[in-house]
């Protein structure tokens, strides 16, 4: 009667322990599916069938991606520096423009050994010092100095 039940908790400490060793973070919720699996097994004995359990696993399995994926990601894994904002970074440090801005389009400004896509609100001649003021992904927006 309770074999079965173990076995889900088998399974679900083995998923688990599988999550240390590959990437992704998807098998602990199938370890985690299958752990409750298991509990429900012990809960409700023999009329909790094969049938039942493999319906709840599948239900347990997609509610437990869809709902804590993100969270447990975001909570292990902390933030990482490409979801941070890179505007404190670049304002405030000066450069030369390689290629002159004329709004609305876009020029090319050198900031120490980098190049970037450079725009401003009033026309600038290539050569002119600026200053970055603000950063959109990767473009900087500029005011000559």
């Amino acid at each position: 009667m309770s074999s079965c039940a173990w076995i889900w908790i088998y399974v679900g400490i083995g998923l688990g322990l599988a999550e240390l060793v590959t990437p992704g973070f998807i098998l602990c919720f199938f370890g985690l599916s299958a752990l409750t699996v298991g509990v429900l097994r012990f809960i409700f004995g023999e009329g909790f069938d094969l049938t039942w359990q493999l319906a709840a696993f599948s239900t347990f399995a997609v509610l437990y991606i869809v709902l804590l994926r993100r969270w447990f990601k975001r909570a292990l894994m902390g933030e990482k520096a490409a979801d941070k904002s890179l505007k404190g970074d670049w304002v405030g440090r000066i450069g030369k423009l390689t290629a002159a801005i004329e709004p609305p389009l876009v020029g090319r400004v050198m900031i120490g050994d980098s190049e970037w896509s450079a725009a401003a609100d009033a026309p600038i001649a290539a050569g002119a010092n600026v200053k970055v003021i603000s950063q959109t992904n990767l473009t900087m927006k500029v005011v000559a100095i």
